[in-house]
């Protein structure tokens, strides 16, 4: 892996209401090297989806909007490209996976028909060319009987098939940046299994860096090489996978691994963390996790932590890890 092809800096997205101005993304930073997958793992109603429809340049436009930051994909600003050149990137070099791959696909349409759409949008190409191009993705991505599965419409289809389908569709032009926004929530097990294999084969094929999006830990552990753990609208750790999994320094992190069920001990009480993600823009001051935390001091009410590095790969948003010279909670204090 060499130099980022897709850099995220202090995404600010923000929704509009009767009530006011509502942050769903504030003050978000990262960036996902060539050939790397990276996961963004956080309750529902983090920000997680918000930040993955401001980089496709897909936020409502009737009453959402990137208020701040930058979306560099290749030095290029996308928060200041015209509509027509995000539609040339968007699929072309930039694609995304979405959450119910039975409402993303149109019902009226065969599946050849909507890849070939897909595939005519970005490449001069005619229909047959279109067609056999089509048919080779499908079976690139698993999928039996490619000829006939062509002609058959999205309802013909299994749950795992579809999703197939979707990635595919996303696949078709070769994109270098894939975000898969909870690829695999409404599949079975051994359905989850099989996509998850699928897009790591993908991924070391074609090259394609991914952003996995997702609130199981256990799929990051299973494909990204990182992790960025968001709550409510910041990423509060960022790091490698086996430093976050090994040892995590932000308490929402910790919580989030001991929620995980451990099958060595089937009696012992599952954990929860107390409380729930604050409404956005309800709390106007201080650390946004302070009110669930346990170690939780007056600082933490007060003022809003910045991302410190605890180690050279490892930032945490968190005063438990400010200096020694802040005061006595420097160091690794929190255990997991």
């Amino acid at each position: 892996m060499t130099g980022s092809v897709l850099e995220v800096k202090d995404l600010r997205t923000s929704f509009f209401t009767p009530d006011g101005e509502i942050p769903a993304v504030d003050g978000v930073k990262f960036h996902l090297k060539e050939g790397e997958i990276l996961g963004i793992v956080g309750e529902s109603g983090c920000g997680k989806s918000v930040t993955s429809l401001s980089i496709m340049g897909l936020v409502p436009a009737q009453n959402g909007k990137i208020v701040g930051g930058e979306i560099l994909f290749r030095n290029e600003d996308l928060t200041k490209v015209s509509a027509k050149r995000m539609r040339e990137i968007r699929g072309n070099d930039i694609a995304m996976i979405y959450q119910e791959p039975m409402s993303s696909l149109n019902p009226v349409f065969t599946i050849g028909n909507q890849l070939m759409e897909a595939i005519r949008t970005h490449a001069k190409m005619s229909k047959q060319e279109a067609l056999k191009m089509a048919v080779d993705i499908l079976k690139r991505v698993g999928l039996p009987r490619a000829e006939e599965l062509i002609h058959s419409y999205p309802h013909q289809l299994s749950g795992g098939m579809c999703q197939r389908v979707m990635i595919a569709m996303a696949l078709v032009c070769e994109p270098q940046v894939l975000i898969a926004d909870e690829p695999t929530t409404a599949l079975d097990v051994t359905i989850q299994a099989q996509i998850l294999d699928l897009m790591k084969k993908l991924n070391e094929e074609l090259k394609t860096s991914i952003i996995l999006i997702t609130h199981d830990l256990g799929v990051v552990a299973e494909v990204c090489d990182r992790v960025a753990v968001m709550y409510a609208g910041k990423i509060v750790e960022e790091g490698f996978v086996n430093d976050i999994f090994q040892l995590p320094k932000h308490p929402y992190t910790i919580g989030l691994i001991k929620s995980i069920p451990d099958v060595r001990f089937k009696k012992r009480k599952l954990y929860s963390i107390p409380g729930s993600v604050p409404k956005p823009g309800t709390l106007k001051q201080g650390c946004l996790f302070a009110p669930r935390c346990l170690h939780a001091f007056d600082r933490c009410h007060k003022a809003t932590p910045e991302m410190v590095a605890a180690s050279p790969s490892h930032g945490v948003r968190c005063f438990l890890h400010a200096s020694q010279e802040e005061g006595q909670y420097g160091g690794n204090l929190i255990k997991s």
